[in-house]
Formats: structure tokens, sequence, C-alpha cells
């Protein structure tokens, strides 16, 4: 994971230089899991426009960004997402909540991202259930898993403090474990979960579920 990052940061880097190829190389890395986002936002029928939007500033900007991929990330969230609350406004609709992993398993090359984002995302159902969810955990839950921020990074993106992420984040997570297995094991009398059903909610990999738990 930190050789993937050290990728990123690079390709970042390079594409600020002027380098095509690079720029093409953060764009595969980075869009599946920034249009997942933007879904959350905005109606799916829109979502490929809002994002090209970003991606529009994004490109238009990149020189103006200083930092590595942990924080590319953040900053070209926080653009898709102000993107997405412009559209919003213009056509005086509703945010929406829900995303579409499908074009995570149509990334160009067959990437170890696309790899990496599955094994995130999990099944197709777990991520129709996040269109359940109230916006505010739609939001948290697809920051964290599907684009990789931590708590900070999300919180700054979303304008709220790291301690109200975390706190939307778990109750989403909670709240699909019991749509995914509403009559199976209950929550403990600490009202957490068991940690099969943390990783029931996730379909990750215990290393995943425990960095949502954690940090």
């Amino acid at each position: 994971m930190q050789g993937d990052e050290a990728e990123l940061t690079a390709a970042v880097r390079a594409a600020q230089e002027g380098d095509e190829a690079a720029f093409r190389t953060v764009y595969r890395a980075v869009h599946p899991r920034l249009l997942g986002y933007v879904r959350t936002l905005v109606p799916d029928a829109d979502a490929e426009d809002v994002a090209s939007e970003a991606w529009f500033q994004i490109a238009r900007d990149l020189q103006r960004f200083t930092g590595d991929a942990d924080r590319f990330r953040g900053w070209t969230a926080r653009i898709a997402r102000n993107r997405a609350l412009d559209h919003i406004r213009a056509r005086g609709r509703r945010p929406v909540a829900g995303a579409d992993e499908s074009e995570l398993t149509g990334m160009p090359d067959g990437a170890d991202t696309a790899d990496e984002a599955l094994e995130a995302l999990g099944t197709g159902r777990t991520m129709a259930l996040i269109s359940r969810l109230p916006r505010d955990q739609a939001e948290a839950v697809v920051l964290r898993v599907v684009v990789g921020l931590d708590a900070k990074s999300a919180a700054q993106v979303l304008g709220k403090r790291p301690g109200a992420v975390r706190t939307a984040a778990h109750r989403g997570l909670r709240r699909l474990a019991e749509l995914l297995d509403g009559e199976g094991e209950p929550a403990g009398v600490d009202g957490t979960i068991p940690d099969q059903r943390w990783d029931q909610a996730l379909t990750v990999t215990p290393r995943v579920a425990r960095t949502l738990r954690g940090t």
C-alpha cells in the first residue's frame, strides 16, 4: 500500500510538471473512487457531468496543489463535493445517497487500484444498501471506504470535526450491518458490532476493517 501511495504521489508531481502520461495515471487511480463519491450526492444521471466538471478544475488548479497522495485525494474530493453542491443548488434538488461500483470494475488496464477499490467496496449489494443511509452517514462511509481518506481528511472535505465523521461512519457501518444481517447476531451490550459483522458489513479484509474502527 505504501508503494502505491508513493507511486501516486510521484505521478501527481510529474503531472504538475506537464507530464500527460502521469496525469492519465493519476486520473485512472483517483477517478473511479471520486465518481463513487459524487454519486452519493447527485442523481446517477448527473454524476459523470459533475465529475467531469471537477476534473476540469483539478487540471486547471493542479499547479496550486501541494502534498502527498492522501492530501491529493482529499483535495480532489473537496473539489468534487463543491461541484456537486453547485449542481444541486442550480437545479433545486436535494442531495442523494448511494453509489454504483460498476465504474470500478471497468477501470483501464486492470490496475491494482481496481483490486483495492473492489476490496474496499465489497459487493454491489453493500453499495446498494449505502443508498439507504442518511446523507451524512453515506458521505462519511464513502469517503472513508471508497475514497480512502482518514477521519481528519474526510472531516476537511465535509467541513466537520474528525470525531463527527468517525461517529457518522460508525453509525453508517452499524446500519449496514443491520441491513445485511437484520436477524443475525445482535450488537454487544456496549453498542458495538462484533468483528464478524463489521467484516460482513464491509465485505473487506480484516486489515481494512481494523483501519476503519481505529482511525
